[in-house]
């Protein structure tokens, strides 16, 4: 009898309600939370739906994200090798191949002014990296916070982890990502406020037609510019010139699809579920998270409003030709931020289509994101 009741008392102490702290059980919470926002409200559900499972995993059982060196038996948890996927900048690196291989720079090509808009967005970055050190972090530390302000989760991720950043990771990551996923919710105040409905009904004349050698020839060449100023970047705007070139040479379809589509949707599951795994209560429950948060969503406000305000400066240079809302897509959420102006502006005037014209700083958001993660890491001697 003796025996039943020792094993029964064994069972019921290695269940989670006698391990976890009141911090877990904050952290399942808000991992609830999220899951309600992806699922219920749409809310960007393929990013949030891994990122709030991970989160809700590691906090029910933190040895899933257990490194290999303090397990008894030297493996480690599960998310623990889906997070050194991360840390190696592969998972981010392939996320930027998919990208590539999923959007149509044409519209960039088309208009290349947008890769001011796109430039004019990143100043959000600059803003949080700024805020960062005036709130005490190192500046190495500042710079990895810095670009959650281009609302880019997988160079957020990258350059985290260059910059020997792993502690701030989960932090970093959650607050890149969530603001991706709230782009919808964010931006239209801002674009709101900055703009007059005159200025929201202005109608943009339709892009040149980009012939197929262009396409063909812009991956290249950009990689080349890019990459021979700044070295660092090779991993990001090489993979999404890499998938982009899948996608405009026609002849390497299979190789389109299986970036596009299956390789993208696997890394997203891994990354997404590792990036929600770093956010155990020990580690995102402090003071510096907050502090990260915060300026993340200043900094991405900073961003829209620069965007939007150099739009507004381009309108008036081109005598009205160019919509302010477009400015605001300079940001990396691709193509959500690009939605967003098109939905702003056919709130003004249903019949305004301007969704192909903010393509183009959507895109150069990206490619600009990366180049300031380029140049942070040049500036610290990272490679």
């Amino acid at each position: 009898m003796s025996y039943i009741a020792t094993t029964l008392d064994n069972l019921v102490h290695q269940t989670a309600f006698f391990n976890l702290t009141v911090g877990n059980y904050v952290m399942i919470v808000v991992a609830c939370v999220f899951l309600y926002l992806a699922i219920a409200k749409g809310f960007e559900p393929l990013l949030l739906t891994p990122i709030a499972f991970g989160m809700l995993l590691v906090n029910i059982y933190p040895d899933i994200m257990m490194h290999a060196a303090d397990s008894a038996n030297g493996v480690g948890g599960l998310l623990y090798y889906f997070y050194v996927l991360d840390e190696w900048a592969i998972l981010p690196s392939l996320i930027f191949m998919g990208v590539g291989a999923m959007t149509d720079f044409g519209p960039l090509i088309a208009n290349p002014k947008s890769f001011l808009l796109g430039a004019a967005a990143q100043f959000g970055i600059f803003a949080a990296y700024f805020g960062a050190i005036g709130l005490g972090f190192n500046d190495k530390a500042a710079a990895a916070i810095s670009i959650i302000g281009g609302a880019d989760g997988p160079t957020s991720i990258f350059l985290a982890g260059k910059l020997g950043q792993t502690a701030l990771l989960g932090p970093i990551a959650v607050a890149a990502y969530s603001y991706m996923s709230l782009v919808p919710i964010i931006q239209p105040p801002i674009m709101k406020l900055m703009t007059t409905e005159k200025e929201r009904k202005i109608k943009m004349g339709q892009l040149r037609p980009v012939s197929k050698l262009e396409k063909i020839l812009f991956p290249i060449i950009v990689t080349i510019v890019v990459c021979m100023i700044l070295p660092t970047t090779a991993p990001l705007v090489g993979m999404l010139m890499l998938g982009n070139l899948f996608r405009e040479s026609g002849v390497v379809r299979q190789l389109t699809d299986t970036a596009s589509n299956a390789l993208m949707y696997i890394v997203v599951i891994l990354l997404g579920t590792s990036v929600g795994a770093t956010t155990s209560a020990e580690a995102f429950l402090n003071k510096e998270t907050i502090f990260i948060v915060i300026l993340g969503l200043v900094a991405f406000a900073f961003g829209t409003a620069a965007g939007v305000l150099f739009g507004k400066i381009m309108c008036k240079l081109t005598g009205g030709k160019v919509n302010p809302l477009i400015g605001s897509a300079g940001v990396s959420a691709v193509p959500m931020a690009a939605r967003v102006s098109q939905k702003v502006g056919a709130e003004a005037d249903p019949t305004n289509f301007l969704l192909m014209h903010a393509m183009g700083p959507n895109v150069a958001g990206v490619i600009g994101t990366a180049v300031a993660a380029g140049t942070f890491m040049a500036v610290f001697g990272v490679f």
